[in-house]
Formats: structure tokens, sequence, C-alpha cells
């Protein structure tokens, strides 16, 4: 086991490498200059020279890449090129805000998901399991933003009973946190809850059929006993590895679902750094999300050995 742990260790530094290699070259390549957008409309050529040579904008491609790569190293994300204020602090600024909407997207989504796949599984062929199928093809379907903005019009607005936008910190109040993060946490599982519904119907069916389940339905054993003890743990390692997987929807899903909701996260900061063309600050959130990503991967792989004891590493 720990051979396999530091063998992944080693391949994640090779992946955020690569990962910090290509998102380098994305943003530099890109059309734009940051230095004209910082200078503004009213800058001159010189100024804005003056500006690329201050930013080490003028230096090779390759001279800039292995000086912000040292720097990384070192725990340094730069310096917002916009605020002048260090990445990592803007990140530590915003993170509470996203924590606590993956955290509440989360509890929302993977109970719901793991017993709509389970009631699906159990009562396969029915008008349920068509129901529950019907609104995991229409949660996969339906955009975020789309989605959102139904349920800020019907929730906020006409019945008024939750607030349309914002964030409050926890340190105000459990119900005052709980309370801003029931829509947007609403509208980012829904996508969530419609894939994990499918996998585990899919997973449930193949352990369903298994020898070892009709030995237990023909003891007489509880079918709630048989679906949770027996077949959801046995179709547990599928379920586990499209729940890690389905942590990407979640990265790529915060995006919108701030920008809808007004949420102060780091999806909301990252907007903003690409309207300004903040590289720093673009760079240091897609490591951050980068790192989270394979660090859940590693998570996942190693919950396999207590959901199934049969496996080893």
């Amino acid at each position: 086991m720990i051979i396999y742990i530091l063998r992944r260790l080693g391949a994640t530094l090779i992946v955020m490498g690569l990962v910090g290699l290509m998102v380098f070259m994305l943003l530099h390549l890109a059309p734009g200059d940051p230095a004209a957008v910082i200078a503004g409309d009213n800058a001159t050529p010189e100024q804005i020279a003056q500006l690329r040579q201050m930013l080490g904008l003028d230096d090779p491609l390759p001279v800039q890449f292995l000086r912000w790569m040292g720097d990384v190293v070192q725990g340094d994300l730069g310096v917002s090129i916009y605020s002048n204020e260090p990445v990592a602090q803007l990140i530590m600024q915003r993170m509470e805000a996203t924590v606590s909407l993956a955290i509440a997207t989360l509890a929302f989504a993977v109970p719901i998901a793991i017993a709509f796949g389970v009631i699906a599984a159990h009562r396969a062929g029915t008008t349920v399991d068509r129901l529950l199928m019907l609104f995991s093809v229409m949660g996969f379907s339906l955009p975020a933003f789309v989605l959102g903005y139904m349920l800020i019009w019907l929730f906020a607005i006409e019945w008024k009973l939750l607030p349309v936008q914002g964030f409050t910190p926890i340190s105000e109040g459990i119900w005052p946190w709980a309370r801003n993060l029931i829509l947007p946490s609403v509208t980012l599982g829904m996508t969530y809850t419609a894939l994990i519904a499918r996998i585990t119907r899919t997973s449930m069916l193949e352990v369903l059929s298994e020898d070892f389940i009709r030995t237990a339905r023909a003891k007489g054993v509880a079918v709630p006993r048989i679906l949770v003890k027996h077949a959801l743990r046995n179709a547990g390692v599928p379920i586990a590895t499209v729940i890690g997987i389905g942590i990407a929807l979640l990265i790529g899903g915060v995006v919108v679902t701030e920008t809808v909701f007004n949420i102060p996260g780091v999806g909301r900061l990252v907007v903003d750094a690409i309207a300004r063309r903040d590289y720093p600050v673009i760079q240091g959130v897609i490591l951050v999300f980068s790192g989270i990503y394979v660090f859940v991967n590693l998570a996942t792989d190693l919950s396999y050995t207590l959901i199934d004891p049969r496996i080893r590493y």
C-alpha cells in the first residue's frame, strides 16, 4: 500500500507539471495583451511597453515558464496583475464559499442519487424505474444556468422563500449559511445526482442477478437488508468511482453556479481573472483545482479496499 501511494504521488507530480505547462502555454498563446488591459484604453504604446517589461512579459516563453514553476515549487503562486495581491491569498479568501457549496452539493446529491439508483434497480422495468431514470436524464441534460434561473424565479421571486443570491459565512450562523446554499447546491447537484443514480442502477442490476442474492432471497432475508447490506456493498466500487469522477463536474459547475447566484467563491474569481487576463490568478486557480481533483482520485482508489476487502494493492 505504501509503495502504491508513493508511486501515485510521483505520478501526481508529473501530472501537475504537465497541467502547469499546458495552462501556461494556452494562456500565453491566446490573443490579447494583459499589459494593454491593465494599462487601460488611454495608455500610450510607451506605457504599455514599459508595463510589459516590468511584468516580465517580454522574456521568452521558456524563461517565463521556468521562473513561474520555480516560484510554484516554493509555494508562491504569484501576484495578481490586476489587484497586486498574492494569488494564494486571493484563493484562500474565496475558498470558504466554494468549499461550502461543494459540501452542500455532495450532501444533497449523493444520498438522493444512491437511493434513486437502488430503488430503480429493485423496481427495474416498472413505472417507478422509468420515472426515476427520466428524472436522471432530465437532470443530466438541463444546463445548470437554466435550472438555476428557474429555481431563482420560483423559490426566490415568486414564493420568496429563499434568497436570490449571495453567501453568508458559517460564522454568522448555521441557518443563514445553509439558507444561501440551498438553491445553488440543488442547481449544481442535479447533474451529479443524475450521473450517480444511473451508475448505481446499472451496478445494482448486475449484483442483483448474482447467485448469492438469489440464495439470500430463498432464505427469506428481508428485502431492505438484501439491497443495502448485500447488493449495495458489492456494487460499491463503480459507485465510488463515479462519485470521484463527478468531482470534475463539481469543479466545472462551480464556475457557472457561483456566477448565476453571485457567490464570491473561487469560481467567480477565475471568471473575473479571465475577463481581466490576469494570468497568475488563472494559473493558480487551475493548479489548485487540478491538485484537488488528483487527490480525490487517489482517495477514491484507496477507498476500494474499504468497500471490497478482496482488493489489494
